[in-house]
């Protein structure tokens, strides 16, 4: 349910019929409250922060200047968001060396790979959970250690034709109000990076809306949010849940979960930054032309 002038209203007529499907389990939603948990890795690198969803790993980092972060056997693509223009990373993969300047986001190919921050800065890692040793330190890992009854099997997006490079992208784009947000996508991520809001939500404009059988990941980067979260009532009243209002500062990640209805309302006085995180990336936002930036870099696959 979205108002008339927000974009994804147009994703209703493409949406697919989804059926009389009836969940017979519910998941919890997941907090990653780095502003007030300990780092998980503190060393002359800088400070680390863990969480996950079932599909994705996030390493939120605080790095000092001259930090490095390296990936010996990446067993597939990651992503790499740098939130903020003055921080500027060098990333060293098979290749060579590449400056990534700062407000982008890099896609980093499987293998050897370092990241050496060459300012103090925060950055943000993505991974999948075969990214074992990341997934096993996150702070929630015990969330995941079974199935999750409505998120299938992460499987990755075709490659490039030309295999995988690095790739990273300016978030300086303009705004566009016939597209949602500034939506980037690779083999394992798709990441939204959606047009800051200054001030509160207004309470008459909100989007309540689910997701059938994929996670949303809402990293808030600054600012204050509210994700308020309902799960549909079924015939089993033993799996009922109540309603959830998760108030969360930043930096932050929450996790929704399928079939949760969600809205995330900001609340700071300032500028609320909230970025979307999907694992594999979405059909439905890449079937829309010219809503992914960088689409002409990674096909789709066929369905």
């Amino acid at each position: 349910m979205y108002d008339r002038n927000d974009p994804r209203s147009s994703l209703q007529g493409n949406a697919k019929p989804a059926g009389a499907r009836v969940h017979s389990s519910y998941f919890g939603s997941q907090l990653g409250l780095f502003y007030k948990e300990k780092p998980h890795i503190k060393d002359a690198n800088g400070d680390t922060w863990i969480s996950r969803g079932q599909n994705f790993v996030v390493a939120y980092t605080k790095g000092k200047e001259g930090g490095a972060f390296s990936r010996d056997a990446q067993p597939d693509e990651y992503a790499v968001i740098i939130p903020d223009k003055e921080t500027s990373v060098e990333i060293t993969t098979a290749e060579g060396t590449t400056t990534v300047p700062g407000y982008s986001v890099a896609f980093v190919p499987p293998g050897k790979s370092s990241i050496r921050m060459l300012t103090a800065g925060s950055i943000v890692r993505l991974f999948t959970p075969k990214s074992t040793d990341l997934a096993e330190a996150a702070s929630n890992a015990d969330a995941y250690r079974g199935p999750h009854p409505n998120v299938p099997p992460f499987e990755a997006w075709p490659e490039p034709p030309g295999g995988l490079k690095l790739k990273w992208y300016t978030l300086d784009v303009p705004d566009d109000p016939s597209r949602f947000g500034r939506i980037y996508r690779c083999t394992t991520f798709m990441i939204n990076y959606l047009v800051p809001r200054i001030g509160p939500r207004e309470r008459d404009k909100v989007s309540p809306h689910h997701h059938d059988d994929f996670e949303q990941c809402s990293l808030a980067l600054s600012g204050t949010f509210t994700h308020h979260l309902r799960w549909p009532w079924t015939t089993n009243m033993n799996i009922w849940r109540e309603d959830e209002h998760l108030y969360c500062e930043s930096p932050s990640i929450c996790v929704i979960p399928p079939p949760a209805i969600h809205t995330t309302t900001a609340e700071g006085t300032g500028v609320n930054q909230l970025v979307d995180i999907f694992a594999p990336p979405r059909f439905d936002f890449s079937e829309k032309p010219g809503w992914v930036l960088n689409e002409n870099d990674y096909p789709m696959p066929h369905r």
